[in-house]
């Protein structure tokens, strides 16, 4: 039975074009990551890449792609994956397209609490992924409060999420009049964005990243249960509750890891696993590892594009996603409320 289901797996057209969508996106990121690498204000070329790679350090372009470019383009690469990976699984534990951990607070949250520890205890600043995951889980319960009704009510939840991200967005702008003197450091933070990333950001959000992607592998299995209703899914063995808080908090971890390091970075959770809805279906088995792929290319191309496009000026990436994603958002909500 097990290899005749093996069989009939490989022999579904589905699951060739899944896996052919996920091939041609893994060679597409590495593509774009050297690409992106090359690609600035100063003349790089392939050459100078490959030295870089191989130890030749006496030269002007090893310094700008070895302590610039390289540890930018990789923190950019790691904040796409872990912000996709986290807007598919709320959607996903939800059954809401609209969730994202921007637009529900959850990136708010951690954002305020980063930006506590940043202005007011600097010297703490290796702790920031920690504190900025417990302020997006306080986040998280504060919102699964307010929209609980004997479940999640989906319009509830988008309600309360603007809400909640309105008051931790009311705390940083405290933070920013009460400690004007301080927040300098934190402004290109706050837009969101990759300048000044080094290997100190890298190292800091890469043990999330591979949480995530291990986690994947797990919670493919448990939002797919899911996603047949909590009673068939009680039937299979899975314990819905417990699977939710699980599922919520490595989401919480995720979007927390890259708020800490790329600050207030919205709608990449929004977009990236609707897109891929619609290219590899809604089996999570291929959703997520697939909105991992293109999350971490999404995010690559942008800061290409707003790093030079705009020479010598430098658009933080956090504005130009919101400048994609808002009219995306609104499209959704349109669409979801005609339905009704």
């Amino acid at each position: 039975m097990a290899i005749a289901s093996i069989s009939e797996k490989i022999k579904d057209p589905r699951s060739k074009k899944r896996n052919l969508v996920m091939f041609l996106g893994l060679i597409l990121l590495i593509a774009v990551l050297f690409i992106s690498m090359i690609i600035g204000i100063a003349n790089t070329s392939f050459s100078d890449l490959y030295n870089v790679f191989i130890g030749v350090q006496n030269t002007e372009s090893y310094r700008i792609l070895y302590h610039i470019r390289i540890p930018r383009v990789l923190t950019a690469m790691f904040a796409g994956i872990n912000l996709a990976i986290a807007g598919c699984i709320l959607q996903g534990v939800l059954k809401n397209p609209l969730a994202d951990p921007g637009i529900i607070g959850v990136s708010a949250g951690a954002g305020l609490a980063a930006m506590v520890v940043m202005i007011v205890l600097p010297e703490y600043t290796n702790m920031v992924p920690i504190v900025a995951f417990v302020g997006a889980m306080v986040a998280t319960l504060i919102l699964f409060a307010l929209a609980w009704e004997e479940g999640i009510q989906p319009l509830k939840l988008i309600l309360a999420g603007v809400a909640v991200s309105a008051f931790f967005a009311g705390g940083m702008t405290c933070l920013m009049v009460f400690f004007s003197d301080k927040i300098q450091g934190t402004v290109n933070w706050m837009a969101g964005g990759f300048s000044g990333a080094s290997w100190k950001h890298v190292t800091m959000i890469l043990p999330y990243t591979i949480i995530g992607l291990v986690g994947v592998s797990i919670s493919s299995k448990l939002l797919n249960a899911l996603q047949l209703g909590d009673d068939v899914a009680k039937s299979l063995g899975t314990r819905v509750e417990a699977t939710r808080f699980f599922l919520v908090t490595l989401a919480a971890l995720l979007a927390a890891s890259a708020v800490s390091v790329v600050g207030m970075l919205t709608f990449v959770g929004l977009i990236v696993p609707h897109m891929m809805r619609l290219v590899v279906g809604s089996d999570f088995n291929y959703l997520l590892p697939s909105s991992a792929i293109f999350g971490g290319i999404l995010l690559i191309v942008a800061d290409t594009v707003t790093r030079t496009a705009f020479s010598p000026i430098e658009v933080p990436v956090g504005v130009f996603m919101s400048f994609i994603g808002a009219p995306f958002f609104l499209y959704l909500l349109k669409r979801g409320m005609q339905k009704r």
